[in-house]
């Protein structure tokens, strides 16, 4: 049958997918059926994902998973769980699609019965009766045996996977099936030649065949068997030891000396080839024979010639090898797309790559498989000490460089005209300090594989005394970023007195956070190899990153020499060509008029054209209207009648100047044709980010080079992509418009709405998950695109759920106890009424009570979200049970996830040691709460609390009270600024502030100023501050009520969740009137008439032309009305009797303000705004409101025929129809009038 290879590990495991139609093979429809039914289920049907949660997880069980490569959820069994500090993480093996991912644990959910009715789409295959062989060498003989092997070789598994990477037509036939694993002939057709895989390693001295278990051959081929095994076992002598991993290499002197064993190798050869032809002949007639109506055209017979060469030649002769590895490769090079700047022979295997031997060996103790595709081009430049830029996928990994930086530092006699002082030979520069953690510690890892090069992890801080004491005597490594580098070069001169190796990891990011630091690293470095100290000394820079930056191409001009320049991300390397990339925005019915269009305005320099299409339809439609429109044209797709070689043959015919020859083809046709010389490419039909930069790679001949000549005319195009963005276009069309934007590429303005709108879509679809922590800590969060968490405020989760019983508002400056410290800023812990403190109360009742030995009863049935009692040491806590682990039959205990409600830390503890907690101890709500310092953040554009930092606070503030300031609250977490330890002398009656402990996090030298904070979450919440103080802060005079416990619902009826750090409920947050001692002051005086008075937020209706925008707001009498104007936002303000009206609105589009006014009439508000520029506004405001809508009666129509929302009739108005809820009554303190 016909199968379609998902992935290979090595010839004894790898995963494929059946084709056809039998019965018995599941149509790919139906798995895509699959896979949409699933994603809508857990995406869609539960919005609590706890419903749906697995209760526990062990190694092999099913479950399904969130995969963020595939963007979809899949069925998956568990093979590995790693647990972290407050979390785990499992490895997954997706057994649809045969790949291995990471899961974090929130993103694991049950399988449910009815997702597990077909079978899995991916099979594990192995090749039958097929087992390795090695190269056993005895040195002292200087002799080598081919013997049976337990594993397979590298340089066997690369074949192999060439091997199927080549083929165009993959079948198997079944043999036997063992623990779930399919025993297989494996049959590939390469240029119109079927070879059985099996009986290619065998001839190649890749395997050997084993003997059957039981007799099913015959006896002659079992003798032909064992003694083609026995031929391959004789000695061969050694020409070059160096050469003895590559065991085809040697068959030549097997030949010569051992002419009796090649006839029987060659007879052997001769049956099994004729079995495998006639094995799969009868396989395809049996499955025709099946299919009624199948067209069968099958080339039964043996090509002759290759036959002869394969049995009279010596088989495995070097330059036959030599031949066909070539081949494999140039067909493999179509799927691994590789662009250089300098020819490099790559190094696809570990024994010949350019490694010392001491860390090959250390490499293969730790089952390293052998260099990536990126590695096997960068390794061997990096080796000979020349400059190297390296633009991959696994750009990010410090593999592509710290092997070969390793060798080439072994060679110590490089470096002796060097100057005997201190400093380091290489130096690692590093975006931030865990990705600098890491490369270091696989430096240390590593380092015993070569000399004492006694590696550095530099991380300073503002702390100059601390820099001052950085010795670097005898460290010839140093890895570290360019902020600290810059710090220690203030106090370190000779720096780069003797610096070699300058690497700059992730240079993208380093370029685009630390533009300026690492211009003046380089500037240095420069000066000091200007000396003639240097003249026979390596001086070396390679820079290797995942994305083109317009910075790397200064880079490599000013301070590099001649670099090999590797790329093997497609999109990156038509960057890095020059591609230009023209967006052509239509409608869906008219692209193929655009498409015309486009052909009759393309340079005539332009003169291969490749029409891309996502179907045979497609493909044929296209085809026929650029007949019609007599356009020569040639199509290829899968249904086509025409062959390769025919349509290969058009193509590279010498056309008459001016002439265009267009191809259309659909994306399954690229890997076949192998086309690189395209000049134009044309999009009909948008594809995924990934076959986009396969479309891309078929104009790579004509890439510029823009390195190699400065004086390259940017306005002369060697190589255009056309792409034709329809409305339907939105499943792919984000991400090839990040790419755009990323390529500097010119976005016609009708677009920018349409990419806001998908960005708000994916958006929309996280509204559900917490509230991004980045955003809390930090008030920004840097990566949204990536992001899973959500970046807008859920009224459901964030805000209060009208529990007046749960939550109590709060005076402005609080005692608060930190138990639990997340990092440097965000703690968990207890705010503490130190008058007459209800949690105090309860520890104390709760102590009492288990002091009884009777009282202290264990749980028998432990059930998720109960609340129970927990005895530590002396103290007794009430804990959450959160998740219950697996139970073994033979075990009385197991153990269970809790959350201890009162504190917010998870832990994990054995079921037996939680205690039954009577319902009297239950009626206090949970006291944790989640506090996060304001305005201060880690230096140098980090995104995480350096552990230095965390640990210092982590010791100085856990378990004592401090005093602070509530400045906001969302949901359980609150926002203090200042935080503040405050000490009472009794004897003096006077207070005194130990520390704030904002300015113990600057002190520190690792923090920073962060003066936005606050602002960018206000201004999230669409709140102004004066609102957000009303909504937190009680009326003056009132007595705040102390919590009675018989009023105050169980917390058996909240919903806890499993993040410790994000709550949908408040806890109760208790505390009576006291000063923060002059720390912090509230204005209440300023406040009093807002507390004491409600805001009604008003109703809105507008509409507009093409120069203003008309707003009308409904009041309920005649009032005295204010009107703010600003560019970007208008306030709103009136007061009738004793309702206000607020309305703060942050407006779509910029205004003039000096030109907007405000006119009272009768009961309504006429509010005329000028535009900024002309043009139709798809909406009034940024973010949405219900109380705000469009007014239909004044409904005007544009001219503009966009098929994107600006401004086009249909999808204005659905857009402007009504706005989500920001300043809402509920939430913002405003309330409707209505």
């Amino acid at each position: 049958m016909e199968v379609l290879v998902l992935e290979i590990e090595d010839p004894g495991c790898f995963w494929v997918t059946m084709k056809g139609c039998e019965p018995y093979i599941v149509d790919e429809t139906e798995y895509k059926n699959l896979n949409a039914e699933m994603n809508q289920f857990y995406d869609k049907s539960y919005k609590d994902a706890d419903e749906v949660k697995p209760l526990m997880v062990k190694e092999g069980q099913i479950c399904v998973v969130f995969s963020e490569e595939l963007r979809c959820w899949c069925r998956a069994v568990i093979k590995s769980i790693m647990y972290c500090t407050d979390d785990y993480q499992t490895e997954c093996f997706l057994l649809d699609y045969a790949k291995y991912i990471f899961v974090k644990s929130k993103n694991i959910r049950v399988a449910l019965e009815a997702f597990m009715q077909i079978p899995y789409r991916a099979k594990k295959c192995r090749l039958y009766r097929t087992k390795p062989v090695t190269l056993r060498i005895d040195f002292c003989e200087d002799t080598a045996k081919i013997v049976p092997a337990k594993r397979w070789d590298s340089a066997a598994t690369w074949y192999f996977q060439n091997l199927l990477k080549a083929t165009t037509q993959v079948k198997v036939k079944l043999c036997a099936v063992e623990d779930n694993t399919f025993d297989v002939f494996l049959y590939v057709t390469i240029k119109d030649e079927k070879v059985c895989v099996n009986d290619d390693l065998v001839s190649k001295n890749f395997a050997c065949f084993e003997e059957a278990k039981e007799n099913m051959g015959s006896s002659a081929d079992y003798q032909e068997n064992q003694m083609s095994l026995n031929v391959e076992c004789l000695p061969v002598k050694i020409v070059n030891p160096a050469l003895t991993f590559r065991p085809v290499l040697f068959q030549e002197e097997v030949s010569t000396n051992h002419e009796t064993g090649l006839a029987v190798s060659s007879s052997f050869l001769q049956e099994t080839y004729q079995r495998s032809s006639t094995d799969l002949n009868e396989n395809t007639a049996s499955i025709v024979k099946a299919i009624p109506g199948l067209p069968f055209k099958e080339n039964t017979a043996v090509h002759t010639d290759r036959l002869q060469q394969f049995l009279n030649c010596d088989p495995l002769k070097t330059h036959i090898i030599e031949d066909d590895q070539q081949s494999v490769q140039s067909l493999s090079e179509e799927r691994n797309f590789v662009f250089l700047s300098n020819k490099i022979e790559p190094s696809s295997v570990l024994e010949t790559a350019p490694l010392s031997d001491d860390l090959k060996k250390e490499l293969t103790r730790k089952k390293f498989l052998g260099p990536s595709f990126t590695e096997s081009y960068c390794w061997p430049p990096v080796a000979r000490g020349c400059d190297v830029v390296v633009i991959s996928y696994e750009g990010n990994d410090p593999f592509l460089y710290i092997p070969p930086v390793l060798t080439f530092l072994q060679s110590g006699s490089c470096y002796k005209g060097l100057p005997n002082r201190n400093g380091p030979l290489a130096l690692i520069l590093c975006p931030g300090w865990k990705k600098a953690q890491l490369v270091f510690e696989l430096l240390k890892t590593y380092e015993g594989c070569s000399r004492q090069l006694h590696p550095m992890l530099i991380i300073l801080g503002q702390n100059k005394e601390e820099t001052r004491s950085v010795k670097i005597r005898g460290c010839e490594v140093i890895v570290t970023t360019p902020y600290s580098l810059l710090r220690l070069f203030e106090h370190q001169s000779l720096l780069f007195c003797r610096l070699c190796h300058l690497v700059l990891d992730e240079i993208e990011v380093l370029f685009s956070d630390a533009t300026e630091q690492v211009f003046t690293i380089l500037d240095c470095y420069k000066k000091a190899i200007i000396t003639e100290e240097w003249e026979y000394s390596p001086h070396q820079i390679i820079a290797v990153g995942t994305h083109w930056n317009k910075h790397i191409a200064h880079l490599i001009k000013e301070f590099m020499n001649d670099p090999y320049i590797v790329i093997t991300a497609m999109e990156e390397a038509s960057i890095y060509g020059n591609v230009q990339q023209v967006l052509q925005p239509c409608t869906y019915s008219e692209r193929t008029a655009v498409l015309l269009k486009t052909l009759d305005f393309i340079d005539n320099n332009l003169q291969k054209v490749l029409v891309f299409t996502n179907s045979v339809n497609e493909a044929e439609m296209v085809h026929e209207a650029l007949k019609s429109n007599s356009i020569f044209s040639l199509k290829i797709h899968k249904e086509s009648e025409f062959n390769f070689k025919y349509i290969l043959e058009q193509w590279t015919k010498k056309y008459s100047s001016g002439t265009h020859v267009v191809l259309v083809l659909t994306d399954d046709c690229m890997q076949s044709l192998g086309i690189t010389d395209a000049t134009c490419v044309i999009h009909f039909s948008l594809p995924s980010p990934r076959i986009f930069g396969q479309r891309l790679h078929s104009m790579s001949d004509n890439f510029c080079n823009v390195i190699e000549d400065s004086s390259v005319d940017y306005e002369y195009i060697k190589a255009r992509s056309v792409i034709l963005i329809a409305e339907n276009s939105a499943c792919h069309a984000l991400g090839i418009l990040r790419y755009l934007q990323h390529a500097e590429a010119e976005i016609p303005p009708e677009l920018h709405d349409f990419t806001a709108k998908m960005l708000e879509a994916e958006e929309d679809k996280k509204f559900s998950r917490p509230l991004c922590a980045y955003l809390k800590i930090f008030g920004i969060c840097k990566n949204r695109t990536v992001c899973p968490d959500r970046h807008q405020i859920n009224l459901q989760i964030d805000m209060p759920q009208n529990i007046p019983d749960r939550v109590t508002r709060t005076p402005a400056c609080v005692t608060i106890l930190p138990l639990h410290i997340v990092n440097a800023t965000n703690y968990f812990g207890r705010i503490v009424d130190k008058q007459k403190d209800q949690y105090t109360i309860l520890a104390e009742e709760m102590n009492d009570y288990f002091k009884k030995p009777s009282n202290k009863t264990s749980v028998k049935n432990v059930e998720k979200l109960a609340f129970y009692g927990l005895c530590e040491e002396t103290l007794f806590h009430r804990v959450q049970v959160v998740e219950i682990s697996p139970k073994e039959e033979e075990d009385l205990f197991f153990k269970v996830k809790i959350k201890y409600i009162d504190e917010g830390r998870i832990s994990q503890v054995q079921s037996y040691q939680l205690l039954h907690l009577p319902a009297r101890f239950q009626r206090l709500p949970p006291q944790a709460v989640e506090f996060v310092i304001c305005r201060v953040k880690p230096i140098d554009n980090e995104i995480e609390w350096n552990p230095k930092v965390t640990s210092y606070i982590h010791h100085k503030i856990k378990g004592k009270l401090h005093e602070a300031k509530i400045v906001h609250t969302l949901g359980n977490t609150a926002w203090v600024d200042p935080m503040v330890r405050v000490t009472r002398l009794s004897d003096l009656k006077i207070s005194v502030n130990e520390y704030n402990v904002r300015s113990e996090i600057l002190a520190t030298g690792l923090g920073t100023d962060n003066p936005e904070h606050i602002t960018q979450l206000q201004k999230l919440c669409g709140h102004v501050e004066v609102l957000d103080h009303a909504k937190n802060l009680k009326p003056l005079g009132k007595k705040e009520d102390t919590a009675d416990p018989q009023n105050v619902s169980s917390p058996q009826n909240m919903s806890v969740q499993e993040n410790s750090t994000e709550n949908h409920n408040s806890s109760k947050i208790t505390s009576e009137s006291h000063p923060c001692d002059g720390v912090a002051q509230t204005k209440e005086a300023e406040d009093s008439t807002l507390h004491q008075r409600k805001c009604f937020y008003p109703e809105i209706k507008w509409f507009q032309n093409e120069e203003t925008v008309t707003v009308k707001v409904k009041i309920a009498s005649e009032a005295d009305c204010k009107s703010e104007f600003s560019k970007e936002k208008v306030v709103f303000s009136a007061c009738s009797g004793d309702k206000i009206y607020l309305a703060d609105m942050e407006l779509y589009q910029y205004i003039l303000p000096e030109k907007s006014t405000c006119v009272i009439k009768d009961k309504e508000a006429i509010i005329v705004l000028t535009k900024e520029k002309k043009g139709a506004w798809c909406k009034l405001l940024k973010k949405k409101n219900p109380r705000v809508s469009f007014d239909f009666e004044h409904w005007e129509d544009f001219e503009d025929r966009s098929p994107f929302p600006v401004g086009t009739k249909k999808l204005y108005c659905t857009t402007a129809v009504t706005e989500e809820l920001v300043d809402s009554s509920e939430d913002s303190g405003t309330e409707s009038d209505e």
